[in-house]
């Protein structure tokens, strides 16, 4: 087990509070962290009171909190919100990284979508072109990176928020994926295998993994889960795409960054571009993914 720390950047929350999990999951193996937050909040204060974690505050666009967060830090995560400033951040780490002395291992969240990308395309949100030029900042810094790329995560605002409050109101989930199939991610998988990769005393030899849920399916064998798990019908209402937009989404007041990738989401989910599944997670967990059935109570309860 490292005796240095390991840095967890975004653990004060984010989308999946995937960070915050990694911290948690070091922790619990009783390696020291060093956590990057954005604000010193509440949040911060719950990470200090955990014992065994420096907490430091910066920003991860300014180069000086970046240098200052890796120094001493052998291995370090590099994860943020979805950000119309993403790109600045991953270049600062990317030139912090390429300096820091001592660094073995920088383990990266993407997205999985980078992995149907090309420069030239121009389907995807504003966030994906992000990620994939961000991962290209990050090889092209020299740095020992590894690169997850997770599929839409179970904790996804399309999910968590717009589903959600469909189920609470009439037991219905609307979205407009139509019969395409997806195999959301859950965002405690997403940790464990960031955590697993960050302990690996022995480097993996891939550079890229792909993160997916244990199959792919449509949005009503999807809806069959949700019911199961609640004990309560819950069916799928498949919603066209504009009148989607109008009505669920623009109801859940995000900021317009996110709304653009949100909506972007789903589009390219009625695309059939989320119909995939890997075995990534099985093999470097040894079980398999797990299912709504672990998040939809939690899920429906905000």
């Amino acid at each position: 087990m490292p005796v240095e720390p390991v840095l967890v950047t975004g653990a004060g929350g984010g989308v999946g509070g995937v960070g915050r999990r990694i911290l948690e999951r070091l922790r619990a193996r009783n390696v020291p962290v060093r956590a990057l937050v954005h604000h010193d909040d509440e949040r911060a204060s719950e990470l200090r009171a955990m014992g065994g974690v420096e907490v430091m505050v910066g920003d991860l666009t300014r180069g000086a909190d970046v240098v200052k967060a890796l120094a001493g830090c052998p291995r370090a995560y590099f994860g943020m919100s979805v950000s119309p400033v993403f790109l600045e951040a991953a270049a600062t780490v990317a030139a912090a990284a390429r300096e820091s002395v001592g660094l073995e291992l920088l383990v990266s969240i993407s997205q999985m979508t980078v992995s149907q990308m090309d420069l030239a395309g121009d389907a995807e949100s504003r966030q994906q072109r992000l990620h994939y030029l961000a991962e290209h900042i990050l090889d092209w810094s020299g740095a020992p990176v590894l690169h997850v790329r997770p599929t839409v995560f179970m904790e996804n605002p399309l999910f968590a928020r717009v589903a959600a409050a469909s189920i609470r109101r009439d037991g219905t989930i609307r979205l407009p994926f139509g019969s395409a199939r997806t195999s959301p991610v859950a965002a405690a998988d997403v940790a464990e295998v960031v955590t697993t990769l960050l302990l690996d005393p022995d480097p993996r030899t891939h550079r890229v993994y792909e993160l997916t849920g244990a199959r792919s399916r449509d949005m009503t064998a999807i809806a069959a889960e949700f019911s199961a798990a609640l004990g309560r019908e819950v069916t799928y209402v498949d919603v066209p795409y504009q009148e989607w937009l109008e009505h669920d989404l623009k109801n859940q007041d995000l900021p317009d960054h996110v709304f653009e990738h949100i909506a972007t989401m789903a589009r390219l989910h009625g695309e059939n571009r989320y119909d995939r599944a890997t075995n990534d997670v099985a093999e470097l967990l040894g079980r398999p993914p797990l299912g709504f059935d672990t998040v939809v109570k939690d899920m429906l309860a905000r």
